[in-house]
């Protein structure tokens, strides 16, 4: 019976896994980061969403870590200053950047 609980859990979850892949990869937390500022970023919205460019919006935001955004995803509305957001499309082009 625990089996079957878990599996009809399971089932929904997985179908969610993967729909427009893998986010561009984890980023390791900017050691020396601290607030983020957003502007002067700007200019990689149209860059592709990548682990290199990732770190590269870490480093330029002085942030200490990144959240990746796919489409269409759900984010916590939890603000933390020292947080860089990174969205982008269906192709994998960044959308927006902002902080928190």
């Amino acid at each position: 019976m625990r089996s079957l609980f878990l599996g009809v859990v399971a089932l929904p979850l997985a179908a969610c896994a993967g729909t427009y892949g893998e986010a561009p990869g984890s980023v390791p937390a900017n050691e020396a980061g601290g607030e983020c500022d957003a502007q002067p970023v700007q200019y990689h919205i149209g860059h592709e969403a990548s682990t290199e460019m990732g770190a590269t919006i870490l480093r330029e935001s002085g942030a200490q870590t990144l959240r990746w955004g796919p489409p269409n995803s759900a984010w916590t509305m939890d603000y933390r200053t020292d947080r860089v957001n990174v969205r982008y499309d269906e192709s994998r082009k960044i959308i927006e950047i902002t902080c928190g």
